[in-house]
C-alpha cells in the first residue's frame, strides 16, 4: 500500500542555511496494516505525513501509494490522489469555518469516488455528534471539532489513513472512542493506517509501534 525509498527533505532558514530534517532510506506499509510512530515534537513526523500525502514534495526519493508514484505527479494530480485514496486527520483540524459539521465531512469525499451523504451523517453519529450535524465549527468545542476532522478523513473510504496526533485535543474518554473509530473504520475498509503520536496511552493500543528516530536516519 505504501512504499518509500531514499526519501530526503530539507528547508532553507531565513538566514539562507539549509537544514535537513528527514532522511528515510526505506519505509513501507502493507494493505490493512495499522502502525503507530512514536516521536517527539519537532522531530519531523508531520513533515513525513505531508510528504506521503503529496502536500509537500521531497528533495529526493520515491513515494508510492497503492501503486501510484506520488513523487512523479503534478500538484493537481496529487490533489486528486488525496481525494481518491488518502484520508488525513490533521493535528490542527483544518475545518472550513463557513460550513456545518455535516458539510465539512461531505467535503471529505466530494471530489472522490465515494460521495455518500448518509455515510457522512453516520460517521458523525459514530463520533457522538449526531445532534451537531448543522453546527458550524465556531459553535463546537475543540474536542468536537477534532471529531469532525476524524469523520471527514474517513468519509471517502480511503485506502490509506494518515493521522497526526488525532487525539491530542480530546479528553481521555473521547480520545479512546475516536481512536477506536479510526481503527475500526480502517479495518472495515481494509485501509492502512499510519498514526503519529507521543501519547503513550494511544501508542500502547497498537501492536506495531515504531520509533520515528529509527526510521529517520539523519546523520
Amino acid at each position: 500500500m505504501l512504499a518509500i525509498t531514499d526519501l530526503a527533505k530539507s528547508f532553507v532558514a531565513p538566514d539562507g542555511r539549509r537544514t535537513e530534517i528527514l532522511r528515510i532510506p526505506q519505509f513501507g506499509l502493507a494493505a490493512g496494516a495499522q502502525v503507530a510512530l512514536r516521536g517527539a515534537s519537532g522531530s519531523g513526523k508531520t513533515t513525513f505525513l505531508h510528504l506521503i500525502a503529496g502536500i509537500l514534495t521531497p528533495d529526493t526519493g520515491r513515494i508510492v501509494v497503492d501503486g501510484v508514484e506520488v513523487t512523479a505527479l503534478r500538484e493537481s494530480q496529487r490533489d486528486r490522489l488525496r481525494a481518491d485514496k488518502i484520508g488525513y486527520i490533521f493535528q490542527t483540524f483544518n475545518l472550513l469555518q463557513g460550513f456545518t459539521a455535516l458539510e465539512n465531512v461531505r467535503l471529505g469525499h466530494a471530489f472522490g469516488p465515494h460521495a455518500d451523504r448518509d455515510h457522512a451523517r453516520h460517521l458523525l453519529e459514530r463520533v457522538g455528534l449526531g445532534s451537531k450535524l448543522h453546527h458550524f465549527p465556531r459553535q463546537l468545542s475543540t474536542g468536537q471539532q477534532q471529531r469532525v476532522a476524524v469523520a471527514r478523513a474517513l468519509a471517502s473510504r480511503p485506502k490509506l489513513v494518515l493521522a497526526d496526533e488525532p487525539t491530542g485535543n480530546l479528553d481521555r474518554q473521547h480520545a479512546m472512542e475516536a481512536l477506536t473509530l479510526i481503527r475500526s473504520v480502517c479495518a472495515e475498509n481494509k485501509a492502512a493506517l499510519l498514526l503519529v503520536s507521543h501519547d503513550e496511552s494511544v501508542l500502547e493500543r497498537f501492536e506495531d509501534r515504531r520509533e520515528f528516530s529509527e526510521i529517520n536516519r539523519l546523520p
